[in-house]
């Protein structure tokens, strides 16, 4: 097994009105997170309210779950409130709509005090909630023309302004605010005592990609393989010293929120060929896998973070070429089926000369891999030789990969090699349900070395075919796709010819 080591990072947060032991975040490739807090209740017989304002701006309130680990203490949840509009100039503005409040401007030297009133405030809701639960956009202007949407309309002396003529000043508004994101419980207790509840919620705002720098040489295919894992936090609010997991796949996600509490127990990761510990530590869940960052970190508000998690030397990357020659305008042949393609002579028969570069990589122990690979953007370097810069020469996405399966990457188009692709000869008889259609592909290298080109052709007329005649010999990829291998010299051309019968 080659050079192979998984890294990271952990990420924490916090909780103001309850005391807490060490948080910890699970986030998912879907823009969202499930947030876990040891909340520290001290309860009274009887009705208890219970504040915690370190919650997200973005938090599902279905979502929240309140429990007892143990299972030794049965909380009663009476009543959950939660507010994710803190306390604002706008919001102050639209609470006072319709009534006189002082504003103070400074001329010169000297303080004015201006009376006006609120006629519109101009403060738009907090809308995560409405995006979130799938609110229409009609409604959401609803809301934004009785809340107030654009500049804020203030009258002083008669006269409307569509600015404020100066800072405003409001009057007490008592205890009734808030400065964070709260959630409010009202618990019954059938016993006083103290209780290290766990707290678990879904919040949006939060999401993590990976991404992958592969370096080669300029004449090898040994490359150097390095993941990144970045992290964004959009919640509204600081995470600190926390534990972080990051979940890999589709998980499915509807505009109802669904609780995504459970906890897991996470194993050493076998992938780890240095003394210490992996500082990433991957495994199956479920149907998904999870990566453990051991490390604990700060993830500020607002703020992005990247992660090594992998680096992997002495990787094979093998570089082919792909003659796909069959141009197909989408936009005209959208929502086609078989026998609409079976009816138009004309279909397939444009040319496309572009020849694709493609990397397979093998994601194997034995290839220096060997490790379930996240969804995310793939760059490839090449070193130059004369000056040892490294030069930027493609990308593209993988799709979450599995173990022991292949990578295989389009990075852009050969400038030296050339493909045009001519049909030559098509025959119907639609009484007697046959078609016969041939091709000649032509490939020109003209590179200074020879290349292999896979030249693929889709036999996309009907289920049924089978080829007549062939210059060159074939592999039958799947049910409707076939490919020729073929070796081409360096400044040199190849032909390819075929016949190909459908029936049905």
């Amino acid at each position: 097994m080659k050079n192979l080591y998984i890294k990271g990072i952990l990420v924490g947060l916090g909780v103001v009105t309850c005391a807490f032991a060490e948080p910890s975040l699970t986030i998912y490739n879907g823009g969202f997170a499930v947030v876990r807090d040891q909340v520290e209740l001290d309860l009274k017989r009887g009705d208890n309210r219970v504040t915690y304002s370190n919650a997200t701006a973005h938090l599902e309130p279905q979502s929240v779950v309140l429990r007892d680990p143990s299972g030794d203490w049965d909380l009663s949840i009476l009543e959950q409130n939660y507010r994710a509009d803190p306390l604002s100039q706008g919001l102050l503005l639209s609470l006072f709509e319709g009534k006189q409040i002082t504003f103070e401007k400074i001329v010169g030297d000297n303080i004015e005090l201006i009376e006006g009133t609120v006629i519109r405030s101009g403060y738009q809701p907090h809308f995560s909630a409405y995006n979130r639960y799938g609110q229409s956009y009609q409604a959401r202007q609803q809301i934004l023309v009785h809340g107030g949407g654009g500049s804020p309309i203030i009258e002083v002396d008669g006269q409307l302004h569509f600015r404020l003529p100066g800072t405003p000043i409001f009057p007490s508004l008592g205890d009734d605010t808030i400065l964070k994101p709260t959630l409010e419980w009202l618990i019954d207790s059938d016993r006083r005592g103290k209780l290290d509840a766990e707290l678990s919620y879904v919040t949006a705002g939060m999401s993590w990609l990976a991404d992958y720098n592969i370096i080669a040489p300029e004449k090898s295919d040994t490359v150097d393989f390095v993941g990144w894992i970045t992290m964004d936090n959009q919640t509204g609010r600081s995470f600190e010293n926390a534990r972080i997991k990051l979940m890999a796949g589709d998980v499915k996600k509807v505009a109802d929120p669904t609780v995504y509490a459970a906890d897991a127990i996470y194993e050493l990761s076998p992938f780890s060929v240095r003394s210490e510990a992996a500082p990433v530590v991957e495994k199956a869940f479920d149907d998904f896998h999870l990566y453990t960052l051991n490390r604990n970190a700060t993830l500020r508000d607002r703020e992005t973070k990247q992660v090594e998690f992998i680096r992997a030397s002495g990787v094979k990357a093998k570089r082919i070429y792909v003659y796909d020659g069959a141009y197909i305008p989408m936009n005209r042949y959208r929502g086609w089926n078989r026998e609409s393609i079976r009816q138009d002579e004309s279909f397939g028969t444009q040319s496309n000369p572009k020849v694709w570069i493609m990397q397979e990589i093998e994601n194997t122990e034995e290839n220096g891999l060997g490790i379930p690979l996240p969804k995310g953007k793939t760059r490839f370097y090449r070193q130059d030789a004369e000056d040892g810069q490294l030069e930027f020469t493609g990308e593209n996405v993988i799709d979450h990969t599995p173990k022991k399966e292949l990578l295989r990457i389009n990075t852009g188009n050969a400038f030296d090699i050339i493909g045009d692709r001519n049909r030559t000869d098509y025959r119907v008889d639609h009484r007697a349900h046959w078609i016969e259609e041939a091709f000649e592909i032509t490939v020109t290298n003209r590179k200074e070395e020879a290349v292999t080109v896979r030249v693929t052709e889709h036999l996309y007329r009907w289920d049924n075919w089978e080829l007549l005649s062939r210059s060159d010999e074939y592999e039958k990829v799947d049910s409707d796709t076939i490919v020729f291998n073929v070796e081409i010299p360096a400044d040199a051309e190849k032909t390819i010819a075929y016949r190909v019968k459908y029936t049905w």
